[in-house]
């Protein structure tokens, strides 16, 4: 006679116990169990894509691009806007250019936003090249500030992530 048989109505309808092991227990054990898996998994954080300045940039590259926006990408963790380089000031290969900025949010919080970056408008970037230095199919740079053609200039929210300390971020320790 197997043990469910010895234990009385009562306990059985509360738990059930087989072969002398509590099933209500082991439930319990492996709800908890999962719980606390998932919630160190939820409070880990993400590692996804995301990079020190230093890590791809070189602060001892500085670069001044400019020309028309041909693309705006809104992602996180970086912004990032394309442009094609014709700028006769430029001091890097003219053709296109993929400048990183900061997050959306970021951006957003220093006045540039989906409105104020138009396709085929002409802007003026400057900031750093990657480490790399190769142009296929891209060539690729951290934008530091984004000047406008009526004159405003913002900052493109690369500071705190190993940029250069240059004076140009007002949020910057000593500023």
């Amino acid at each position: 006679m197997s043990r469910l048989h010895k234990v009385s109505f009562q306990q059985a309808q509360t738990f059930q116990v087989i072969n002398g092991v509590n099933c209500m227990k082991i439930k319990l054990l492996a709800l908890a169990a999962v719980t606390a898996l998932g919630v160190v998994a939820i409070s880990q954080p993400a590692a996804v894509a995301h990079h020190a300045f230093s890590a791809e940039f070189d602060a001892n590259l500085p670069v001044r691009l400019g020309g028309p926006i041909t693309r705006v990408e809104w992602i996180n963790p970086h912004t990032w806007i394309h442009i094609e380089n014709n700028d006769p000031e430029a001091t890097r290969d003219p053709g296109p250019w993929m400048v990183e900025g900061g997050t959306p949010n970021t951006l957003l919080r220093r006045g540039i936003n989906r409105n104020s970056l138009t396709l085929g408008e002409d802007i003026v970037v400057t900031g750093y090249q990657s480490k790399d230095r190769l142009c296929e199919p891209t060539c690729r740079a951290n934008g530091r500030d984004i000047t406008f053609p009526d004159g405003r200039k913002l900052f493109m929210g690369s500071s705190g992530t190993g940029a250069p300390r240059d004076g140009t971020d007002a949020t910057e320790p000593g500023q």
